[in-house]
C-alpha cells in the first residue's frame, strides 16, 4: 500500500509540528466509512443525505498510520467546528488522504480499457419471452398500444 510522509513545521502551530505518516487503506474501510456516514432510501435506494465532513474526516484518521507523540489529531478536533484543526492542515490533510486513496488517471483508464475488452453481460440471442406453464399468456404488445392510443 502506498504511504506519504509530510514535516509540519510550526506555521500551523508548535502542538501540530512534527512528522505525520499516511498511508492508503484498503477498499473495505473506505466504503465502510461511506457507508456510515450516507442515508439512502429505503423505498428507492438513493441517497438522501451524506456527511462529507465525517467522510473526510475518518478518512483522514484511517489513513494517517503516524503523528507526533503529543497526538495532536484525533477524529474530534477534526470534526470540531470551535477548537478544531486549522483550515490549512485539514486541507492538506484532505489533500493527502484524497490522493492515497483514490484512482489515479492512469489506473482509471487501465481498469475502464479492461472492463472494456471483456464484458461479462451477453446479449441475449432470442428477443421473445420465456412462456409460462399458467396459461395462456395475453399480449404486452397489445396492452401497449391500447394504452398509447387512450394517452394521445
Amino acid at each position: 500500500m502506498r504511504t506519504e510522509t509530510i514535516e509540519i513545521d510550526e506555521r500551523f502551530g508548535k502542538e501540530y509540528a512534527g512528522l505525520y505518516v499516511f498511508q492508503e487503506m484498503s477498499w473495505a474501510k473506505r466504503s465502510r466509512i461511506i457507508q456510515k456516514h450516507t442515508k439512502y432510501s429505503q423505498m428507492t435506494g438513493q441517497i438522501q443525505n451524506s456527511d462529507y465532513v465525517a467522510i473526510q474526516a475518518e478518512t483522514i484518521m484511517a489513513s494517517l498510520r503516524e503523528q507526533p507523540e503529543n497526538k495532536p489529531i484525533t477524529l474530534e478536533k477534526l470534526l470540531n467546528e470551535e477548537n478544531g484543526v486549522p483550515i490549512g492542515l485539514g486541507e492538506l490533510f484532505s489533500q493527502i488522504a484524497n490522493r492515497l486513496n483514490t484512482l489515479t488517471t492512469d489506473e482509471t483508464r487501465f481498469l475502464s480499457e479492461q472492463s472494456e475488452e471483456a464484458s461479462h453481460t451477453h446479449q441475449s440471442r432470442s428477443t421473445g419471452s420465456a412462456k409460462t406453464s399458467a396459461g395462456p399468456q395475453r399480449s404486452s404488445e397489445g396492452s401497449r398500444q391500447k394504452r398509447s392510443k387512450s394517452s394521445s
